[in-house]
């Protein structure tokens, strides 16, 4: 038995039927070259064949009635594979837009808490000789980093792999039994221990948290986003469970060239991207509030040689500055905000920050297990997230990747979430938003190639050329900015 972490089972406490706490992927798939139209029946026969189970798939939680109250995993040794593998196929004409229906409806549907909480779908069909794989799991199990590892482990750089490995049978890389489990350690020893590290945390976790609630009080910088300060907006009522998805992506280096030429991060550019369209989606049904929208941004605090799947994740919150007309102005704002709250996080050692995010993230914890959220001020807007990817081509028994989306989770307050994967060269964007609060929510990833677009005309970039370094082109940037903004 293993008892959830406070953040894994922050997950837990919070999930719903309105606000189920799963997140998922979209994996599409060329068929190899002269692949038998017995392909992929072959493949899932093989698949279901496999009946051994690594960590985190082969765990459950000991009692499903009491997941609010100290969850813990265990190891279930009778796992109803037929129930979690399934396999799927797109009315005709297996587009993408049937493929979108097909993977909301299924993202849609909560998890049953007395099985171990993942979904593997094989969904045939897909016009130009491809497939999806969707994946679904649990978040208390599983961070955008961690479950990006697993994945990669998953498949294989090599298209003529020899043994062809179930997912679930690889897992974390961790072996079997619940997760965490080693070496025997008492429980008074393990009380002692957990609070010894607890205390070794307190000074950094108490400075941190002293400079947001004096700034929240003295306000001595505009750049600096705190938590329950931003507007209410349509963004932020109550969710009903059903969700929608909406796909876009990008060449990586597009991306690349205008954070070099505007002398700003990936990430910043991103955050811009979203901006500009929610801006301009909220603009045109007349609900764009005058202040500015702010993103809780999840940050990665997992080291480069941690193999866990389970969640090291803190927040920062992020201004859009969707106050702002003209789109570099609107970027370097942007910029401005990130890197201070990036500051203030990295100042502390890693165990502080994740004790910090914690005592951080608990209001919003509060309010949505007291039933509140959706109802008051959001703690921020809107998610965003970036995971970084696999930077070359991977294969699942020979059939190449093309591409992969996120599908992520939303909650009271929270009706959408944008998260951004990069993927050998691409950058892969998904939107996940309640179906009864977003109507035409494709357009959001519309939006977001127009400013693209405009971002790239008004740094004087065409697209495809790599971007001359940033100090060189201020000068022409601002003089554009300008310009557009008078047009």
């Amino acid at each position: 038995m293993k008892r959830l972490s406070p953040l894994d089972a922050a997950w837990l406490y919070v999930d719903t039927v309105d606000t189920p706490m799963h997140v998922g992927s979209l994996s599409i798939f060329s068929l190899p070259k002269g692949a038998s139209p017995e392909f992929l029946r072959d493949m899932v026969a093989q698949l279901r064949e496999q009946q051994t189970f690594s960590t985190p798939f082969n765990v459950k939680l000991r009692s499903a009635r009491l997941r609010r109250v100290l969850p813990s995993w265990v190891e279930d040794r009778d796992i109803d594979l037929d129930y979690h593998f399934r396999h799927s196929a797109l009315p005709s004409p297996g587009g993408e837009r049937e493929l979108g229906v097909l993977v909301s409806r299924l993202h849609s549907h909560p998890m049953d808490f007395n099985r171990p909480l993942w979904e593997m779908h094989v969904i045939e069909g897909l016009e130009n000789d491809r497939f999806a794989l969707y994946f679904k799991m649990h978040h208390s199990l599983v961070d955008g980093v961690g479950g990006m590892r697993m994945l990669q482990r998953m498949l294989s750089p090599d298209a003529k792999t020899g043994k062809f490995v179930a997912p679930w049978a690889i897992g974390s890389g961790r072996g079997r039994g619940a997760p965490g489990v080693g070496v025997p350690v008492s429980p008074i020893q393990k009380i002692v221990e957990n609070l010894r590290g607890q205390a070794a945390t307190l000074p950094g976790v108490s400075k941190a948290l002293t400079e947001v609630m004096r700034e929240a009080v003295q306000r001595t910088s505009r750049e600096w986003s705190l938590p329950f300060v931003a507007p209410k907006s349509i963004l932020n009522g109550r969710v009903s469970g059903q969700r929608r998805l909406a796909t876009q992506y990008y060449p990586l280096d597009r991306v690349r060239a205008v954070a070099k030429a505007a002398g700003v991060t990936l990430n910043d550019v991103f955050l811009g991207l979203c901006a500009a369209a929610i801006r301009r989606y909220l603009l045109e049904i007349n609900a764009l509030p005058d202040q500015p929208l702010t993103a809780g941004v999840p940050v990665s605090i997992r080291p480069a040689d941690d193999d866990e799947s389970a969640n090291a994740i803190s927040f920062i919150i992020a201004n859009l500055n969707t106050q702002l007309d003209d789109p570099v102005e609107r970027l370097r704002a942007i910029r401005a905000s990130s890197k201070l709250a990036k500051a203030h996080l990295q100042q502390m050692p890693r165990d502080a920050i994740a004790n910090y995010t914690m005592v951080f993230m608990s209001p919003f914890i509060l309010q949505l297990i007291a039933g509140l959220g959706g109802k008051g001020r959001p703690m921020f807007n809107v998610t965003i997230s970036n995971v970084p990817g696999p930077d070359r081509p991977l294969y699942f028994n020979g059939a190449r990747m093309e591409q992969m989306y996120p599908v992520s989770l939303l909650s009271h307050g929270q009706a959408l979430n944008i998260t951004a994967v990069s993927y050998n060269g691409q950058f892969n964007i998904g939107f996940t938003g309640c179906r009864d609060t977003l109507p035409s929510m494709q357009r959001l990833a519309v939006y977001m190639g127009d400013e693209l677009v405009e971002l790239e005309q008004v740094l004087e970039l065409d697209g495809s050329t790599p971007a001359a370094p940033a100090k060189s082109r201020k000068p022409a940037t601002r003089r554009k900015a300008k310009a557009a903004a008078a047009a």
